[in-house]
């Protein structure tokens, strides 16, 4: 399935400084693999050693968090639209 992902602009180095890249993929999962596949080094940018979505990294499908849906086995569909947001802290 063909899917949208927006690409946070720390990480556009990663991806020739586009906002956005075309990915494919059945699940977040394979979306990320792909991402991967195209744009080398953004995986561990986006997920830790063991492959989760990093702690302070947030990935919405369709304006829905991964995380209150399947995680990295929630599901896609052509034309959906995913965005990497990295978490913002302060104090």
């Amino acid at each position: 399935m063909a899917v949208t992902v927006r690409i946070p602009t720390p990480l556009r180095k990663l991806t020739s400084d586009q906002p956005e890249v075309a990915a494919v993929g059945s699940n977040i999962e394979s979306i990320i693999e792909n991402l991967e596949a195209n744009h080398p080094g953004i995986k561990e940018r986006i997920c830790d050693e063991s492959g989760n979505v990093r702690r302070f990294v947030n990935i919405y499908l369709n304006d829905e968090d991964i995380r209150f849906l399947d995680g990295t086995a929630t599901v896609v569909t052509d034309g959906d639209e995913i965005s990497v947001i990295p978490a913002i802290a302060g104090g």
